[in-house]
């Protein structure tokens, strides 16, 4: 049961992630057919592959991160909250790999929302493409799904109904916890990112989540709410 995992050894974490470039006119050529090949199946008809690039931030292999905030509970139950966040994705990589050459989180639980479909890979696949290991708590080959500790609060929520998705925005209503999208959502990430050039806004998007990940995760221990005046040293 998840109330027996000590709450020090959880991770909690959100990525947020863009299309490689700014627009499908920017894209190197044989990217460009490499994109329309990967995506012809999903958009069909309906859409050409230039319209259809504001979704390249989805995939690890035509898109990039440009955050990663992390939080941990601490002794006195304060969530302690950390973003590595840049436009060199590698810079910003290999800060967030050194925190894993801690003695205290070198067995760390990863906790995210979807993480296990989306943030968990796309950290590790974006680690390989840039030419290094991915830290050791995302390296999960040949290991068995029980094998393999970390949560994902999309997953613990399905209780076995494979069928089911729940948006973090939507557990955190049911749960009466804060909505994290009182300024903006995943939809607006990439034109902040290129238009806007406000990183800063991302980073503060990103680190709600975390804040929602972390409550949400101790509702679901029935926990009560961790305070909103966040420890970010």
């Amino acid at each position: 049961m998840i109330h027996k995992i000590p709450l020090e050894k959880v991770l909690f974490l959100d990525i947020e992630t863009v299309p490689n470039y700014a627009n499908f006119q920017e894209v190197p050529e044989t990217e460009q057919n490499l994109w329309d090949k990967k995506t012809r199946y999903q958009r069909k008809e309906d859409f050409s592959a230039e319209e259809y690039y504001d979704r390249a931030g989805i995939m690890a292999e035509f898109g990039k991160i440009i955050c990663i905030s992390i939080g941990i509970i601490d002794k006195n139950d304060t969530l302690k909250i950390k973003s590595f966040a840049d436009d060199d994705e590698k810079k910003l990589l290999l800060e967030f790999g050194n925190i894993f050459n801690s003695q205290r989180l070198r067995d760390v639980i990863l906790c995210a929302h979807n993480g296990k479909e989306f943030d968990f890979p796309w950290i590790a696949r974006r680690f390989l493409i840039n030419g290094m290991m991915p830290p050791v708590p995302f390296q999960m080959f040949g290991k068995k799904p029980w094998e393999i500790p970390h949560l994902d609060t999309m997953e613990l929520w399905k209780f076995g109904d494979y069928k089911s998705f729940i948006s973090l925005e939507l557990m955190a209503h049911v749960f009466g916890i804060p909505t994290p999208k009182d300024d903006i959502d995943g939809s607006l990430v990439s034109s902040i990112y290129y238009i806007e050039k406000d990183l800063q806004r991302i980073v503060d998007y990103c680190e709600k989540d975390v804040l929602t990940l972390a409550n949400i995760f101790r509702r679901m221990r029935q926990e009560d709410l961790l305070q909103r005046n966040i420890n970010t040293d």
